[in-house]
């Protein structure tokens, strides 16, 4: 935009270049939350072959490999529902999915802490929501713990949900590549 003069508006500056990413860039996002999702499954696939159900397999004094099936949410939140939890978790991680990958298309190349959270939360989202749809149930088999106070037991994906919300609440907080400059201060006498 031009003021009366021709001289470019600097309100209408952006810091950043404000490109929103290209498929190209955006797909490598993608790409790690495909290795996420990898990730999870195997890791998954393993534990239900070598653990067996709810017997602990100590790692180290604080960290054991315990095999559970979690029909609910995080923290087995409606565990005990009755079945159409399966269902309303799954349409839920879906619709979650569906708007990560439309926001990581959004984003601008300065926004990658974002853009990490973001392909954090869709690998691990779509990770449990296999699950839910091929078994019913998450399966969830890392144990951490402290003598006899235990966390409850998770997995890659959900360590990769929380890592990747912790990630997109940080960047909330100070974001990154998408600020605009601040309005000028109008000048004493300038007339309008």
């Amino acid at each position: 935009m031009a003021d009366s003069r021709g001289a470019a508006d600097p309100r209408s500056a952006v810091v950043s270049s404000g490109a929103p990413e290209s498929r190209g860039a955006a797909r490598g996002w993608y790409v790690l939350a495909l290795c996420v999702l990898i990730a999870d499954q195997a890791s998954k696939v393993l534990a239900s072959k070598e653990l067996l159900y709810a017997v602990p397999q100590e790692v180290f004094f604080w960290l054991n490999m315990t095999l559970h099936h979690n029909e609910g949410a995080a923290f087995s939140f409606l565990s005990d529902a009755g079945g159409w939890q399966r269902w309303f978790f799954a349409v839920l991680a879906v619709a979650v999915s569906t708007t990560l990958v439309v926001w990581l298309r959004q984003l601008t190349r300065e926004q990658r802490w974002l853009a990490l959270g973001l392909s954090l939360v869709l690998g691990g989202a779509i990770g449990n929501l296999v699950d839910r749809l091929r078994l019913g149930y998450v399966v969830d088999f890392i144990s951490v713990h402290y003598e006899t106070w235990y966390f409850p037991t998770f997995n890659v994906a959900d360590a990769a949900i929380s890592v990747g919300a912790t990630l997109i609440v940080i960047d909330s907080i100070w974001p990154q590549g998408h600020t605009e400059s601040p309005e000028p201060a109008a000048e004493a006498g300038e007339e309008k």
